[in-house]
């Protein structure tokens, strides 16, 4: 099916130097006068970056850094915080992505109640030209900021323009007729396609937690887990993963189930990663989990032998899938500064 989704990887060595600026004080001097992408930029997908290799470019025809502008909490939280909002990326985890892309930092700014009654003129010239001193901006074609959302790409091409802004807009990245976005991949997710969230994201989804302490139960049945709390928002199908982790910089391989455990207490959904020939301690300690194919639906089983029989057959037909290899979109932990 047509496409202008680009085929190659962009991800390069994580960014030791990155910078994650959570927006109080004075900008640092790594990206005082950086040309910025400018977006909420969920999941950083396929189509987030190419405005992200845009803002690359235009940052080195000004010998300038390239930085994503974002926003926490999501502005879709603000204005409604009672509508649920599965995030694919929330910030950290957004950071450790963008910190592979070529960026010199990313650029967090709280979106409260002073931001969102920001004129787009204002927005421009005291938050862009003044305080961040920004040299270039990129943004998507879909781009709208300030007070009810009345700035548009065309209303920054030309207002930013004058004040000597360098103004990027690009087009939609589409896939056999649909725009890649981040609505896209929430679906996915959601139907436990990972295939299809990994194609339009370009790498393995991933989620960062600490390991928490559980009942205990997994030892008792052969099957030691991690255990992880992911937020309550999660829209993730509850399931069982064939999964790949990083602790400590060493990647494991293993299985894992999200969902309410229905044969023992049917609780609050929880992430609980069995990792295949380990042992140690990992309690407390942070670790990140790419999904990498989805195994069957969770299901109550009317026994506990039946239950660990058929956790058997799950970890066999894991460690098939992953000792097969998937490829198609590269993995954000295989690398000497994977986090």
């Amino acid at each position: 099916m047509p496409s202008n989704i680009p085929t190659d990887s962009p991800f390069l060595a994580r960014n030791e130097s990155f910078v994650h600026w959570h927006g109080e004080g004075d900008v640092p001097a790594p990206l005082r006068g950086a040309v910025v992408a400018i977006g909420n930029f969920d999941g950083l997908h396929r189509g987030h970056r190419a405005i992200v290799a845009a803002t690359v470019a235009l940052a080195r025809e000004h010998a300038a850094p390239a930085a994503l502008l974002t926003f926490e909490p999501h502005p879709r939280r603000f204005f409604a915080p009672d509508k649920p909002l599965f995030r694919i990326t929330p910030a950290q985890v957004k950071a450790l992505v963008a910190a592979r892309l070529g960026l010199a930092g990313m650029i967090e700014l709280q979106f409260d109640a002073a931001l969102a009654a920001t004129s787009a003129h204002d927005f421009i010239e005291q938050l862009l030209v003044e305080r961040l001193g920004a040299k270039g901006v990129v943004v998507g074609h879909d781009f709208h900021f300030g007070k009810g959302r009345q700035g548009t790409p065309a209303f920054l091409s030309e207002h930013g323009a004058a004040l000597g802004l360098a103004v990027r807009v690009l087009p939609a990245v589409t896939e056999g007729g649909e725009v890649v976005s981040s609505s896209a991949i929430r679906a996915s997710l959601a139907a436990g396609d990972i295939a299809r969230a990994n194609h339009l994201l370009g790498y393995r989804w991933l989620v960062q937690a600490d390991v928490r302490h559980g009942d205990k139960r997994g030892r008792d049945l052969g099957y030691p887990t991690a255990n992880l709390a992911l937020d309550p928002e999660c829209g993730l199908r509850h399931g069982i993963y064939a999964v790949r982790a990083a602790v400590d910089g060493t990647v494991h391989t293993g299985v894992a189930s999200f969902g309410r455990r229905p044969t023992f207490d049917n609780g609050a959904p929880l992430l609980e990663v069995h990792l295949f020939d380990f042992r140690g301690d990992l309690y407390g300690r942070t670790m990140n989990v790419e999904f990498v194919a989805f195994l069957r639906p969770e299901e109550r089983f009317a026994s506990v032998e039946a239950l660990v029989a058929q956790m058997d057959r799950d970890s066999a037909e894991a460690r098939r899938l992953l000792q097969e290899g998937i490829s198609g979109v590269p993995s954000l932990l295989d690398s000497p500064q994977s986090f």
